[in-house]
């Protein structure tokens, strides 16, 4: 009877005993096998001669704990000097699957460079992750979520739809802060989501024309209204791909605009006046109110108040709507509150080495903010919802 089988025989009747004693036996057999797989891939036992002046060796061991059906084990995966072993008889990974990919995701989102990830990993599972393995386990999990999520079916209609650029640093064969095109929406019952998003270097329409297209052929049929900066063509492209649509120009950008062109010691006058525009009860007061910012500041900035007038059509379309809402439809504040999200979390970076490392990592926070306010309705559409469905009937 060899030591195992009176080992056995002495547990038989104790379960933990058994199991610590399979666990430890099982441990062992690993650990065997994965040395086993090393000296036949180098093809010489451990210290043999015939391993000498061959240009690879043994390189010590990391650790893994797995998870059996008799308790947690530790296994020593062995290493060659040239790091091109790698082992059949455990899975990669798999002991912590679930948990390595809600960990990397959420580590990801929060800007946490790779390297930054592995040695943390290390310090939670005691085993050895390099930061290029933390980079494929993280392109395995998430590129693919963020190409579903670039792919999927989209709703049929939006109340209101806010379109922004904001820039974010990334390299290709040089260092450049480029755009990073954004749409998010709310629905006629009041759920928001970031609709879709897409990277370029500059801003220009003919990109923000094929993100829009691009959302009507995934099945975004129907906008009642979008909000936007001043970008050229931005109107005239709504009209070709969502002829139905209002438009409403983002009445913050353009109170910047207008301060940029007046004196420093006239800017407060003129923003505070200006943001009466907004605060009226119904839209006839409103006209009223421009009207009368156009008389008073007309003779020290002609040209300020010209370029106003040509895009009057365009300031008071929120005015149209519910009060209940029209907070929210004046400006685009709520996408830039996304933008800033994005900034504070990609600061950490620095820059990003690679388009898809950008695009994996907005593709993270477009999710995260989707799960986030999934069936929760933004303030004050709640109580005008039937209103907001009419728009679609």
């Amino acid at each position: 009877m060899n030591d195992f089988t009176k080992n056995i025989a002495q547990a038989l009747f104790n379960q933990d005993k058994i199991n610590a004693l399979l666990r430890k036996e099982l441990q062992q057999a690993v650990n065997d096998l994965l040395e086993a797989e090393l000296t036949a891939f180098l093809g010489y036992d451990p210290y043999a001669r015939d391993g000498w002046n061959t240009g690879n060796s043994r390189n010590g061991a990391y650790f893994r704990k797995v998870d059996t059906q008799f308790g947690e084990i530790e296994i020593q995966v062995p290493r060659d000097r040239n790091g091109l072993f790698h082992q059949h008889t455990l899975p990669d990974y798999k002991q912590h699957a679930d948990v390595l990919e809600n960990m990397i995701i959420k580590l990801y989102s929060k800007g946490v460079t790779t390297r930054e990830i592995a040695d943390l990993i290390e310090k939670m599972y005691g085993s050895h992750y390099s930061p290029a393995q933390v980079s494929n386990i993280s392109k395995q999990m998430i590129i693919p979520k963020v190409e579903a999520y670039h792919k999927r079916k989209l709703s049929d209609k939006f109340f209101c739809v806010y379109l922004d650029a904001t820039y974010v640093p990334l390299r290709r064969e040089t260092f450049e802060r480029e755009a990073v095109y954004i749409a998010i929406g709310i629905k006629p019952n009041g759920h928001k989501e970031v609709i879709d998003y897409c990277i370029a270097p500059n801003e220009n329409i003919e990109v923000w024309t094929e993100l829009l297209q691009n959302m009507r052929s995934r099945g975004l049929e129907q906008v009642e209204l979008f909000l936007s900066d001043g970008v050229v063509g931005m109107k005239a492209a709504l009209a070709k791909t969502y002829p139905q649509a209002h438009f409403q120009r983002c009445l913050v950008h353009v109170m910047r605009n207008i301060c940029a062109k007046v004196r420093v010691d006239d800017r407060e006058a003129v923003m505070n006046e200006f943001k009466q525009i907004h605060q009226q009860a119904n839209k006839a007061a409103a006209v009223d109110v421009l009207h009368d910012f156009y008389a008073k500041w007309n003779k020290s900035y002609n040209h300020v108040i010209r370029n106003l007038k040509d895009i009057e059509p365009d300031l008071l379309v929120f005015y149209n709507y519910p009060k209940q809402i029209r907070a929210s439809i004046y400006s685009t504040n709520m996408i830039e509150s996304f933008n800033n999200v994005i900034k504070r979390k990609a600061k950490p970076k620095a820059e990003f080495p690679t388009e898809q490392s950008l695009d994996t990592f907005i593709g993270i926070q477009a999710m995260s903010y989707n799960d986030r306010y999934f069936n929760r309705i933004h303030k004050g559409f709640g109580q005008v919802q039937d209103t907001l469905e009419s728009y679609f009937e």
